[in-house]
């Protein structure tokens, strides 16, 4: 068995996440969004927008300042010229995958999804649901509101001969939703607009969905997995898109004899890890960048403190008075290091990025982060359109990053 270093696992694991590559020197593009895709695999979803959307961040963290609209181009538009290249559905949670990965996660591989719950409720009203299926075919993309409200008011079928209530709607398209019948279509703001699946994906994907056997979309996305991260355990390679253990174990096995895998052991982890093949190990990581709670990088808070010698727990659900460093916190990564964390907030109404607060590591070198961190936020503060950085005198960073700032 290989034994590495933790240090050596921990640039192999950031190169394999795109941070050894350097950002452009010339506004991003499709290409690079697409090869950074290869890297992460997957966007994940979040409502929260104190400081920006989680799927656009990730990329910001890795390609720097870049059009939004090539996120949204790929994910909520298709054209002959520009074929949709993302789809959303249930991956580590909700995100963005590309669209040929999308059948692998009905394959069976992935632990029962949430809308299994609205089971009973879709076998109980299944004229409900063939409602809906009337309303989106004739009105999609559509939201789940509208789609109410068409039912209401003298939809496509009559209704008056079984009972439904709104909420139960709304769960019946989340259950199809899950199903793979209904996907996102498009989005309005942060509301999903459900379309047939069959009009927005190409119809050999469609037709994969109900065909690959589930051992065979394990190996598929646990080898993703581990192209992704590098260097991971098996846990971690299970995460990173949620599968059932035994499925994932078993994948692991089974990559392990087919070569992909290599198992290695990581000196300070204590427990098994595997190395995919291909994963290089780079030299040195320099540069820097942001981090949001939901990058897949450290998405993983048991893999970032293994990795990184870094704690980090998203502080959203805590009371206010209870929070160490923060509601919605940032960590700062600079040259392959988690150097320190800013709690962020866009406030778009003053027109500035607001750091609520400030924290360095325990080593780290508060001078030099100050400089490199200031930088940063300032070109974050540009790409969100926002004229100034303003830094609230709280946590041990506060001081050094606000004189810089100014």
């Amino acid at each position: 068995m290989q034994k590495m270093s933790a240090d050596v696992a921990r640039r192999i694991a950031l190169g394999a996440q795109g941070f050894a590559d350097p950002r452009p020197v010339t506004e991003p593009s499709r290409r690079h969004l697409l090869k950074a895709l290869s890297r992460i695999r997957l966007l994940q979803l979040d409502s929260v927008n104190v400081a920006v959307r989680a799927h656009y961040m990730p990329l910001f963290s890795r390609l720097g300042a870049y059009a939004p609209s090539l996120v949204d181009d790929a994910a909520w538009s298709h054209s002959a010229r520009k074929p949709r290249l993302l789809v959303e559905y249930w991956a580590h949670e909700a995100s963005l995958v590309p669209v040929e990965d999308w059948p692998l996660l009905h394959s069976g591989a992935k632990r029962s999804g949430w809308w299994k719950n609205y089971t009973e409720i879709a076998e109980r009203s299944p004229q409900l649901v063939d409602d809906i299926l009337a309303v989106v075919k004739e009105l999609g993309p559509v939201g789940a509101g509208a789609i109410e409200r068409a039912l209401a008011g003298g939809g496509p079928r009559a209704k008056d001969h079984w009972g439904w209530n709104w909420s139960e709607v709304k769960k019946v398209c989340e259950y199809l939703f899950g199903e793979g019948v209904l996907t996102t279509g498009s989005r309005r703001g942060f509301e999903r607009l459900y379309d047939l699946t069959e009009r927005v994906l190409p119809p050999e994907v469609v037709a994969r969905r109900l065909t690959i056997p589930a051992e065979e979309g394990a190996r598929e996305l646990v080898a993703r997995a581990a192209a992704a991260m590098g260097v991971a355990t098996e846990p971690d390679l299970r995460d990173y898109y949620r599968l059932q253990p035994a499925r994932s174990r078993q994948a692991v096995a089974e990559l392990v004899d087919a070569g992909v895998l290599e198992p290695v052991e990581v000196r300070g982890w204590g427990v098994p890890a595997y190395r995919h093949v291909e994963a290089r190990v780079p030299r040195r990581i320099t540069g820097r960048a942001l981090l949001c709670p939901f990058d897949p990088l450290i998405w993983e808070r048991a893999r970032t403190e293994r990795i990184f010698d870094f704690f980090y727990r998203i502080e959203i659900y805590v009371p206010a008075p209870k929070r160490v460093h923060g509601y919605y916190v940032f960590p700062f990564l600079l040259d392959g290091e988690l150097v320190g964390r800013v709690d962020l907030k866009a406030d778009r109404a003053a027109g500035v990025l607001r750091v609520q607060a400030a924290h360095s590591e325990p080593t780290a070198d508060v001078g030099r982060v100050a400089v490199e961190l200031a930088a940063e936020l300032r070109h974050m503060a540009d790409w969100l359109e926002l004229d100034d950085v303003v830094v609230v005198p709280k946590g041990d960073l506060a001081p050094a990053l606000g004189a810089v700032v100014g």
